[in-house]
């Protein structure tokens, strides 16, 4: 596709109606209520999030494989 800059503004005004028929489809929920679910579920996920508990040594995998010495 062409760069925004490149195009005038009828074509990015027909982009952004094309944007918003899609988005208009989409259902809407009160944050209120998802974002209780949101927390309830990483909650409940944390006992496996590895940012959270950390990696194993033997399971990482960036872990140095092996010293380097200069003498």
């Amino acid at each position: 596709g062409r760069m925004a800059q490149d195009m005038t503004e009828k074509e990015l005004l027909k982009m952004e109606l094309d944007q918003l028929k899609k988005e208009v489809k989409n259902e809407r929920q009160m944050v209120s209520k998802t974002g209780k679910e949101i927390k309830e579920y990483i909650e409940s996920m944390s006992g496996e999030d590895p940012l959270l508990k950390g990696v194993p040594e033997d399971k990482n995998p960036f872990k140095e494989k092996g010293g380097c010495t200069i003498s």
